[in-house]
């Protein structure tokens, strides 16, 4: 089934697990490789990674991005993977002009890389790296209204063939993660509790549009919030999309990463 939407928030799993078929992630890799299917092929690729902060906005601007490795104690096949996708500087100039219309300051990064919030599920989705991809940093205020307010901006470009994502995980406290226990019921209710508050956040009918927005700006209220995410970054693509999408969303995904109950939306 077509997706009609060009804008979502996905998560994108731990360091490059996903790429290197971890059993963790089996329900993630199979909803990468299908998304190309039923997504209409976009021009340009605009990702908002987790992994990128700048006290202004940044934008990628080099032709020929290189990819930035940045997990770490992984095995070394993780150190060679390829995703040899185009930039586009002129198109990274255009996001910039609209951002500044729009009172956000911005800037071009020519030398930054592809982190792997980028590459390690662009490499599931369109495999062949064939689409020309801009990056876009995060703000280190981490402020959520301000993370709306640039998708908002970004919004300006929809009608063009560009697929938005943003790229993190709506549920990230690595001390669970990296635990190597088994989540018992109590911490697995938190989880849960917060993910069915999001998704009811993202996709209910019943929100106007003002409420929605500002239940996303007021996250920190959501059941558990700060369990979930004890530090927000991997949660604020998810604002830039919600900026961006401007309506209701459709859950695409609702299932376990490492255990822990995630989910990816489509506007």
């Amino acid at each position: 089934m077509e997706l009609n939407g060009k804008t979502i928030f996905i998560p994108h799993g731990g360091g490059p697990l996903p790429i290197l078929g971890h059993q963790g992630h089996k329900q993630l890799i199979n909803f990468f490789k299908s998304l190309s299917k039923n997504l209409i092929k976009p021009s340009l690729i605009i990702l908002i990674s987790a992994h990128w902060e700048e006290e202004i906005v940044t934008i990628t601007s080099s032709d020929n991005p290189k990819l930035i490795y940045d997990y770490y104690g992984f095995p070394d096949e993780s150190y060679n993977i390829e995703y040899p996708a185009p930039g586009n500087k002129e198109y990274s100039i255009k996001i910039k002009n609209v951002l500044e219309k729009h009172n956000i300051k911005a800037k071009l990064d020519g030398e930054r890389g592809f982190d792997h919030g980028m590459f390690i599920p662009l490499k599931l989705i369109f495999p062949d790296a064939s689409i020309p991809c801009v990056q876009i940093s995060l703000l280190k205020s981490l402020d959520p209204k301000k993370h709306i307010e640039i998708g908002k901006a970004l919004k300006k470009l929809e009608n063009e063939n560009i697929l938005f994502i943003g790229s993190g995980m709506s549920f990230h406290n690595l001390k669970v993660f990296l635990s190597n226990k088994e989540i018992d019921k109590f911490t697995e209710k938190k989880i849960i509790d917060f993910d069915n508050w999001l998704v009811k956040t993202c996709t209910d009918n019943n929100l106007d549009e003002n409420k929605r927005e500002q239940k996303i700006l007021n996250w920190e209220k959501a059941p558990f919030a700060r369990f979930c995410h004890p530090r927000e970054e991997h949660l604020l693509p998810l604002h830039v999309c919600a900026g961006i999408g401007s309506s209701k969303a459709k859950l695409i995904y609702n299932d376990e990463i490492m255990s822990a109950k995630c989910s990816a939306f489509l506007w």
